[in-house]
């Protein structure tokens, strides 16, 4: 009987360790206060929030997240973004976090739309931070929606391209994308850690993840602090497109800011998110 209630012992042990465990994120916490989840944009780790938690855990508690295949998170098998969506549900709910804020860049703020969309009553508002609910439409002319294969040519070459041509390739999208040229370096070696595999793979979950109607379903306050590069009237037509099913959405513009809207116009920023989560 003592052998039996051991092992039924066990037995739950190992169940609450699955429950409790998650492989598609790392996430460090910092702060006392109402919730704030806090995603990083593609191939970028939490650090990209250093600034911003440092402020803001001063009345909020931050929960940071790097995901898979970032930083030195081990790389998971996939489908990496909807596995990253599901375990953050999971994240939320075991921790018992009371209707958090989502705070997130580019890929994290278009994972915060997909979240605010399925969860209507889990999330308190979202605070975006130059993203979009359909990045295929900026990168894929004539786009009409459909689903990209793992498995195509372009994949091929960048599974394929050695190391120095890769990190040339990222450098080059990262001087367009960031303004300051210190954080440059920073976002650069970033870039030169991720898992190719995620990389590559990650981002064509990206690209398959349209919203623009999914949106609709978003009953809670939308932010989005938005970049101004290449020019304000251009960067208004693409946001007044992309987020026509969601009226109510309030953006503000960034002037002289390219896409890392946070480390191009740090006070700026610092004043609009610290408005926007009181």
């Amino acid at each position: 009987m003592k052998t039996k209630s051991i092992l039924v012992i066990v037995f739950m042990l190992i169940i609450s360790k699955s429950v409790f465990s998650q492989t598609a994120f790392k996430v460090e916490v910092k702060g006392k206060g109402n919730p704030v989840l806090m995603f990083p944009g593609f191939g970028c780790t939490g650090q990209v929030w250093d600034e911003t938690v440092a402020e803001i855990s001063k009345t909020h508690e931050c929960h940071i997240f790097t995901f898979a295949g970032f930083g030195n998170v081990p790389p998971i098998e996939g489908p990496w973004l909807s596995t990253i969506k599901s375990e953050i549900v999971s994240y939320v709910k075991a921790k018992k976090l009371k209707k958090p804020t989502l705070i997130g860049h580019s890929l994290g703020g278009t994972l915060s739309l997909w979240l605010a969309s399925t969860e209507a009553d889990l999330f308190k508002k979202v605070i975006l931070v130059d993203a979009l609910p359909a990045s295929a439409v900026l990168m894929i002319p004539n786009y009409k929606g459909d689903i990209i294969p793992y498995d195509n040519p372009q994949s091929k070459m960048m599974l394929a391209m050695d190391e120095n041509a890769f990190n040339a390739m990222n450098a080059q999208s990262t001087s367009y994308m960031c303004f300051n040229k210190e954080k440059q370096k920073t976002i650069i070696e970033w870039m030169k850690i991720v898992d190719r595999k995620t990389y590559v793979y990650g981002y064509i979950d990206m690209l398959n993840l349209d919203l623009r109607k999914e949106i609709t379903k978003i009953k809670i306050p939308v932010v989005i602090l938005a970049a101004t590069n290449p020019d304000i009237n251009t960067v208004q037509k693409i946001y007044k497109s992309q987020y026509e099913n969601l009226p109510s959405v309030k953006i503000y513009y960034a002037e002289n800011s390219a896409h890392f809207v946070m480390y191009d116009q740090p006070e700026w920023f610092m004043e609009k998110v610290k408005s926007e989560i009181k």
